[in-house]
């Protein structure tokens, strides 16, 4: 049995797992297992009670317009409960159609554009080309380490003034056509465009396995896993 045990929320994971990010699931419990933690996951879905308190790290992933709009009915019962466990600085990764719904509004399937849960600063429009956006995405993140993947999205986004992006863009487009950022980061959560970005990563998947130990355990001796160093699995 491993020294530590973390409890992780796929948030709507049988709703917004489209494209691939039960990879980003799999990907922290395999990077746990090399840090001695023990990863343990729950989806967390529609009608589900949610407590902050219950969860150490929460994965929300990409997904459909259709199950997007499905998952932006339910969210206002968990609102509180996620502010919470935001503000208390617990990791929380969200990608896509995730990303989208946390911030202030975005525009839905019918084209209309629509209030999000409003956990975050940034709001999401349609592209002046209304072209989605597919390409391979190289950034430089503000740890000086370069990030890549693969983004596929039809919304552009602009971040709040309290957020910071995950990173500059070098190749690709990134958050939007305007700024050459990519993603966001507010406290511990961080938002991204790539899909599957824990499995190409991995030092995004051991900063938000790190900390959640450091909110855990704050008085465990971390040395080891502060030094490991994790290689992305492909």
């Amino acid at each position: 049995m491993a020294t530590y045990q973390l409890q992780l929320a796929h948030l709507y994971g049988n709703l917004l797992n489209t494209y691939g990010d039960l990879g980003n699931i799999m990907a922290l419990k395999y990077y746990g297992q090399l840090l001695d933690i023990d990863v343990t996951s729950r989806v967390v879905s529609v009608e589900d009670d949610f407590k902050a308190a219950d969860y150490d790290l929460m994965v929300i992933g990409a997904g459909q317009k259709f199950e997007q709009s499905i998952a932006l009915e339910d969210i206002p019962s968990k609102h509180d409960e996620l502010a919470k466990y935001i503000e208390s600085n617990r990791p929380l990764l969200a990608v896509g159609e995730g990303y989208q719904l946390l911030g202030q509004s975005y525009i839905d399937q019918h084209g209309n554009k629509v209030a999000g849960a409003g956990l975050l600063s940034h709001h999401s429009e349609l592209p002046a080309n209304h072209e989605p956006i597919q390409t391979d995405l190289l950034i430089k993140t503000k740890w000086g380490l370069n990030y890549h993947g693969h983004e596929n999205h039809d919304l552009v986004t602009y971040l709040g003034k309290d957020e910071q992006p995950l990173g500059k863009v070098i190749e690709g487009t990134g958050n939007n056509l305007d700024d050459d950022t990519e993603g966001a980061i507010y406290k511990n959560v961080f938002c991204t465009n790539m899909h599957t970005v824990l499995d190409r990563n991995g030092d995004l998947a051991k900063r938000m396995l790190i900390t959640a130990l450091v909110n855990k355990y704050p008085d465990a001796d971390l040395t080891a896993q502060r030094e490991l160093k994790i290689e992305p699995t492909y």
